[in-house]
């Protein structure tokens, strides 16, 4: 199981994000670095542990006040080290970033009916963030019933406990494990430490998405080297 540092972008900043309340985000304050630049933010969360993955949301994509485009190819230029998930929707102009480091992440929230039309057409070559706000799927209507269109690596996101400190939720994953076995699941929100970190293992996910935990100092160095 890896662990995979989230950063969530707003404004050209990092933000804390909590219960998916993204009108309430405020900038990141963590000990790992000065400031909440992106390059200030990765290279701390890298001064912690040599991470292969980061998870990147495009805040502003995803409530369309925009996007930062330039900043994310600017991110993977600066980074060819590192492979970054990259969530912005499913832009008019298509997935890909410019970039060998770049995998592509369509969460359910932001897929409307024509969005649900083109899956086929990115013949799985993307990661799937099914987004649950509690026990409702945002977006996607239909989605949990055509698992056709899912590709091999599904982020379940459950975005009331992100930054909560509530736990996951181990019951919905459990779910998707027992009835999706052929899948890579990548556990998201409310992850408290190591205990935690252990249940999942167990559980079977292939990785799990971090950034509270990470910032707060609950999931540190001995967690990291034993999970990567």
């Amino acid at each position: 199981m890896r662990i995979i540092p989230v950063i969530d972008l707003m404004a050209g900043g990092v933000v804390h994000a909590k219960q998916g309340r993204r009108d309430r985000y405020q900038p990141l304050r963590t000990p790992l670095c000065a400031g909440a630049s992106p390059a200030a933010v990765i290279d701390g969360l890298l001064g912690l542990h040599d991470f292969a993955t980061i998870y990147i949301a495009d805040l502003d994509a995803l409530t369309g006040r925009g996007e930062q485009r330039a900043l994310l190819e600017r991110l993977q230029q600066d980074y060819p080290a590192i492979e970054f998930w990259i969530d912005r929707g499913l832009p008019a102009d298509g997935l890909p970033l410019p970039g060998r480091n770049t995998v592509p992440v369509i969460g359910s929230e932001s897929l409307d009916g024509e969005g649900l039309r083109r899956l086929p057409s990115l013949r799985g070559e993307f990661i799937l963030s099914l987004d649950f706000m509690g026990e409702r799927l945002l977006g996607g209507v239909g989605l949990l019933e055509d698992s056709s269109l899912w590709p091999e690596t599904l982020i379940i996101m459950s975005l009331a406990r992100v930054g909560a400190g509530e736990g996951p939720d181990f019951q919905r994953l459990e779910q998707f494990r027992a009835r999706w076995s052929g899948k890579q699941l990548i556990a998201a929100g409310g992850v408290r430490g190591g205990d935690d970190l252990r249940r999942l293992d167990r559980l079977g996910v292939s990785g799990v998405l971090l950034a509270s935990a990470l910032h707060s100092g609950a999931v540190g160095q001995p967690a990291l080297r034993e999970y990567g």
